[in-house]
């Protein structure tokens, strides 16, 4: 199984074709003819542009919008790196299915749908409304065995390639990712140290609200669980078996198939970052199909970022998880899509368009 798994996920890396450079022309083109100064949207035009050729057409939609979050339990939680227990995990994963937590009121406003789904939760889950995709009760203790088996690993990615390609055939046309799991900033930072090849003080932050003794703590484990492991930092199986998450996993497998069945997929903060980095490491065209929303406030964050090629269109000092950053871009682009879509032409008014001039 574990070989079929991982031949498979090779085989649709593969698939990926590259962003439409027809499509992102004609979208570049139609924005430049709207009746206002160029690039006056900034950011916001360069997103829509991408998403045309996402989705290979500079008639873009956005009708239908949903954020996953997916939702697991790490064992690292045992050496005490956190404020609170891994019960946490189950509770709020079952308020995301009653509508009830952050992200649901915010993904309302947006008009988005949240779909919590229960990738490794340790706590049992009653409530209905979360997808089941359980992996495991939670990952082992990284600072004491891998996090994931080698299959787990590859089941999980699979899961989120899986979820990618029902919700493109359930109509949606932009997805965000989001996670909740008590210690998963501890997995990420120590996911970024590996991949970045940065020191993990550099890319550890207090997560949830860490005192200064905590945070050390939290640093000292990593850095155990790395040097026990010793990844590969160009192996990115490797990387999530030895100090990942079932959520980072999950994440990286929505992104994956995003890519490959052409659907834009908007990005969070650290954890979808980091699982963004392995995702462009198992296939470097990912990033065409990846949307950046802010720059969270975790240290790794910028770095990462930059790594990815990306830029934050938001800059909130963001640290809330559950995909709030990502849903909060939702909103920005409905509007710059209305602009886009609603607004008369230069020719329409029979006004002489801007014209472009190089910088000196």
């Amino acid at each position: 199984m574990e070989q079929y798994l991982e031949k498979q996920l090779s085989c649709l890396c593969k698939s990926v074709r590259p962003a439409d450079a027809l499509a992102v022309e004609a979208a570049k083109r139609h924005w430049n003819g709207i009746a206002k100064p160029l690039y006056g949207l900034g950011k916001f035009e360069e997103l829509l542009v991408k998403i045309a050729g996402v989705q290979k057409t500079e008639d873009i939609c956005l009708n239908k919008k949903a954020v996953v979050v997916f939702c697991a339990d790490n064992g690292v939680v045992a050496e005490g790196v956190t404020q609170t227990d891994s019960s946490v995990t189950a509770v709020v994963t079952e308020n995301f299915a009653r509508g009830i937590a952050s992200v649901n009121r915010m993904a309302a406003v947006a008009g988005a749908d949240v779909i919590p789904v229960d990738i490794g939760v340790l706590g049992e889950i009653k409530e209905p409304g979360v997808r089941n995709c359980r992996i495991a009760n939670g990952t082992k203790n990284m600072r004491k065995e891998p996090a994931m088996s080698h299959e787990q690993v590859l089941e999980a990615i699979h899961t989120g390639i899986t979820l990618a390609s029902e919700l493109k055939d359930a109509g949606y046309d932009l997805l965000a990712v989001g996670e909740m799991g008590i210690g998963n900033t501890t997995t990420s930072s120590a996911v970024a140290s590996v991949l970045l090849q940065a020191p993990v003080e550099l890319v550890t932050g207090r997560g949830a609200g860490l005192s200064n003794a905590g945070l050390e703590k939290k640093i000292e484990v990593i850095k155990e669980a790395i040097a026990l492991h010793q990844p590969d930092p160009e192996d990115p199986l490797s990387v999530l078996e030895a100090v990942g998450g079932f959520d980072i996993a999950g994440m990286c497998g929505l992104m994956l198939g995003g890519a490959i069945y052409r659907i834009p997929v908007v990005l969070d903060g650290l954890i979808s970052l980091v699982a963004a980095l392995l995702a462009q490491k198992l296939c470097p065209q990912v990033t065409d199909f990846l949307l950046s929303s802010h720059m969270g406030k975790e240290p790794a964050c910028a770095m990462a970022m930059e790594k990815l090629g990306l830029e934050a269109s938001i800059y909130g000092n963001l640290a809330l998880g559950e995909g709030t950053g990502a849903v909060m871009l939702f909103p920005l682009l409905d509007m710059a899509e209305a602009v886009y879509r609603e607004n008369s032409t230069f020719e329409e008014i029979h006004v002489g368009a801007y014209q472009e001039f190089k910088e000196e």
